[in-house]
């Protein structure tokens, strides 16, 4: 697998592996807030967010190794969802590797954002199916019905 930094993904020709992803929206993250974290908005850690689609397991695993190796990262959690004693249900079946980040440069320190929490979603693409958008409103009933 070939990996640019996050600078030069859009100009990279593997930029269609990367979904573009908007920030949560302010009425999204209220009501994570309070549903999941009551009302506490310093653990939403996915107001900005992205996926990244692999091919195969092996090709996540040596993106997850450069990103935890890179020294302008620092990761809070990694959360394995491909990890065979992780319960599916908890997530209507969907699997991934979720990584929450800080990214720490001296451009993040001078805008006072180094401390942001940041996360990136390892997905591989037989996953993507049910990461589409029907697959996305029918985690949102699941979401919604669970309370989160």
């Amino acid at each position: 697998a070939t990996f640019v930094k996050w600078g030069g993904a859009m100009r990279s020709s593997d930029a269609d592996s990367i979904k573009w992803a908007n920030l949560k929206s302010p009425s999204r993250a209220a009501q994570k807030a309070t549903r999941q974290y009551g009302q506490d908005f310093s653990r939403v850690t996915d107001f900005c967010r992205q996926s990244i689609y692999f091919d195969s397991v092996q090709d996540l695993t040596c993106c997850l190794r450069v990103i935890t190796s890179d020294p302008e990262v620092a990761v809070v959690r990694v959360k394995n969802r491909l990890d065979p004693q992780y319960d599916s249900a908890e997530s209507a079946g969907f699997r991934n590797v979720l990584v929450n980040l800080r990214v720490v440069t001296e451009a993040t320190m001078d805008l006072g954002v180094e401390t942001h929490v940041c996360e990136v979603q390892l997905i591989l693409k037989a996953m993507e199916r049910i990461k589409n958008d029907d697959g996305h409103r029918k985690y949102i009933s699941f979401r919604n019905l669970r309370g989160e």
